[in-house]
């Protein structure tokens, strides 16, 4: 008896252990009267933590909305209005360049329906979504709302009209630790990280400014005023310190209106809109042509001269308008670097600004306070001349090159194809090359100084913008040029995405279709897994989402790897399963899945169904090797991993279970 118990008691574990169908939003319904003919559909969505799923209204070209279907064919009941939600969060994707509308912990859904036909005792309502954390997950929920007083119910809240494959109280049980094992507190360390790398590229930008021909010349004058001044040297270091106390507290000031000015939604909203970014294009090549010598960017003396008077009262308050005066005449060569970092950060939304402002300044402030600390640093300090015009060319060049990323966010939000990856590259290309003859002292520009000869840091600065301006040549071929993934539009967005004067169907097989990296992929199981048996091939199986943003980052940092791909293109035949694929099968092929339950109406359905029945999983990406009879040989499965050496081991592994 003691053995009987611990053997299905092991029989319980394994099966709770190795059943993945992961369910982490769950719904409640309920219907709410508001007259005879008026009812409220009501939806609630409580999410598993961590997890997150997305609003009806997220942009095109990201991750697949939450859609709600009504099938009324016979004209029961009509839709008034659109169905509502409740609050989402905005979040910017790096892989699909959009800004993405997400729900986190709960949501609310809600639709008013005036039903015509008098008869009617109940509606169905079929809801499909895309649950993600590092995996995602397509959900089709169908549900039934029993209307109050046209059929004796005892409770209007309903349950999803589905089958369970495992009771809720394991299924929740299994869900939380999947999610313990993938995540913790994802999104919010991501948010942490997106604001440091922001503070860390304001801070280099600040530093940058600090060696222009406003700024650098101040840094002496400004100390050896603190320290000469006054009655001691403790006092000089005081007052040293709050001038750049001051300085922090004006940009951080500045930041702090822009956010609260815009809202930190309303910033986020924006970074999304085409005339958003088509203006801060044009705001930046403005920004850029002053850098490079064609105007300066001046605030009104009047300005200046009324800072000045009030930096002659003395003490903390004379300090600070000292610290404003600095701000004002330093605007020339300031500002452009000011407004490219706050379209930055606004681009990202929330505290960004702030966050961006801070970094600036303190790099700005941190000389004037250790200087008059430490006094004798200043006789390291080089000579202003020449050099510090140089600094502000290259700064233009910058601003130039980033306006474009701007422009290209506009051309891929409208689907323009006007600024492709080819173009877009060309343009990079030619603004980086000028910026090397610069360097090089080909071609000179307004406010440039006589050069007899260039100095080995400028010639250390040309061979640096020159490697790189050869770096991104490849790309116009098709190379990934991770170094700057995100800045030019992605891979397919291009005139030319299998390369300049290949079209990708020469060899092309039947009932293929080319992905990334050039790789022909089957769309169909079975005929994906014919072919395999034909050519006695092993099958990688890819169950994928047009709108799965961890499977274009398996495809864009895993599979691009010359080994991995040499694997994907020789070794093995592919099968790509969509399972957000919207279009619809047959008549004859629709059918009820015996696992869920669940209506199979699209592609992405049958795929799905085929996932969860097979495989005991519901997430993407998801990898398995199989033979040619469709039997897993590899060691297990494997989803979103960047470890490409793990992967690629992976890889071999079921290879070479394959030729045993």
């Amino acid at each position: 008896m003691k053995n009987l118990f611990f053997t299905l008691l092991s029989f319980f574990v394994i099966t709770i252990t190795q059943a993945q169908i992961l369910d982490p939003v769950k719904w409640k319904t309920s219907v709410e009267q508001k007259s005879d003919t008026e009812f409220l559909l009501k939806f609630d969505a409580t999410i598993q933590k961590d997890w997150h799923f997305f609003s009806q209204f997220t942009p095109d070209g990201g991750s697949l909305p939450t859609v709600f279907i009504f099938n009324d064919t016979k004209g029961n009941y009509q839709l008034i209005g659109k169905t509502t939600e409740s609050k989402y969060k905005k979040v910017y994707s790096e892989i699909f360049e959009v800004d993405e509308y997400m729900f986190e912990g709960s949501a609310q859904f809600s639709q008013l329906v005036k039903v015509t036909n008098p008869a009617l005792k109940s509606i169905k309502v079929e809801v499909e979504y895309q649950a993600c954390l590092e995996q995602c997950i397509q959900q089709f929920k169908n549900f039934e709302f029993q209307l109050p007083g046209r059929e004796s119910v005892l409770n209007t809240t309903q349950k999803e009209d589905t089958i369970p494959v495992v009771k809720d109280d394991i299924q929740e049980k299994l869900d939380n630790k999947l999610v313990k094992a993938k995540s913790d507190k994802a999104d919010k360390k991501e948010e942490q990280k997106g604001l440091w790398t922001i503070f860390i590229i304001a801070f280099f930008s600040g530093f940058a400014a600090l060696l222009t021909p406003c700024v650098f010349p101040m840094i002496p004058m400004t100390v050896s005023f603190f320290t000469k001044q006054s009655k001691d040297r403790a006092k000089g270091i005081k007052n040293a310190i709050i001038y750049g106390i001051s300085i922090i507290v004006i940009y951080v000031a500045l930041g702090s209106a822009i956010t609260g000015i815009f809202g930190a939604d309303s910033l986020n909203e924006l970074s999304t809109s085409v005339a958003f970014n088509v203006i801060f294009f044009a705001l930046l090549v403005f920004f850029a042509a002053s850098f490079l010598g064609a105007f300066e960017i001046v605030l009104p003396n009047s300005w200046a001269n009324k800072v000045d008077r009030q930096a002659d009262r003395g003490g903390i308050i004379g300090i600070f308008f000292m610290a404003l005066a600095l701000a004002i005449v330093s605007f020339s060569c300031t500002g452009p670097i000011v407004g490219t970092l706050i379209v930055e950060a606004a681009s990202k939304g929330g505290i960004a600004p702030i966050v961006g402002m801070l970094g600036f300044s303190s790099a700005i402030a941190l000389p004037f306070m250790l200087f008059a600390l430490f006094p004798g640093w200043m006789n390291s300090l080089p000579k202003s001349g020449g050099w510090l015009n140089t600094v502000k060319v290259s700064l233009g060049f910058l601003e130039l090159a980033l306006a474009f990323k701007f422009l290209s966010k506009a051309d891929l939000v409208s689907q323009a194809h006007l600024l492709e990856r080819e173009v877009f590259l060309a343009i990079w290309i030619a603004v980086f090359l000028a910026w090397v003859l610069y360097l090089f002292g080909k071609i000179s520009l307004p406010h440039d100084s006589p050069l007899t000869h260039i100095s080995t840091g400028r010639l250390f600065m040309g061979l640096f913008v020159l490697s790189f301006t050869i770096y991104l040549i490849p790309g116009l071929w098709g190379a990934p040029l991770k170094l700057i993934s995100g800045f030019p539009p992605p891979l397919y967005y291009s005139e030319s995405p299998y390369g300049i004067g290949n079209t990708g169907e020469g060899d092309l097989l039947k009932d293929t279709k080319i992905i990334s990296h050039g790789l022909q992929t089957f769309t169909d199981y079975e005929k994906g897994l014919k072919y395999a048996k034909s050519i006695n091939k092993p099958i990688l199986l890819d169950f994928t989402g047009h709108g799965c943003e961890n499977c274009r980052k398996m495809e864009d940092y895993v599979w691009s790897d010359p080994k991995v791909l040499s694997i994907l293109k020789d070794e093995l035949v592919l099968i790509s399963l969509y399972v957000d694929d919207k279009e619809a099968l047959d008549e004859k092929d629709i059918y009820v899945s015996p696992t869920t339950g669940k209506r199979i109406k699209t592609i992405g359905n049958k795929w799905s169904d085929f996932q969860i029945t097979k495989y005991e999983t519901n997430s993407q990406p998801q990898y398995l090797i199989l033979d040619t009879n469709g039997n897993t040989i590899s060691d297990g499965s494997t989803s979103y991993d960047p470890d490409i050496k793990k992967y690629e081991k992976w890889l071999r592994n079921g290879i070479s279970n394959f030729k045993k």
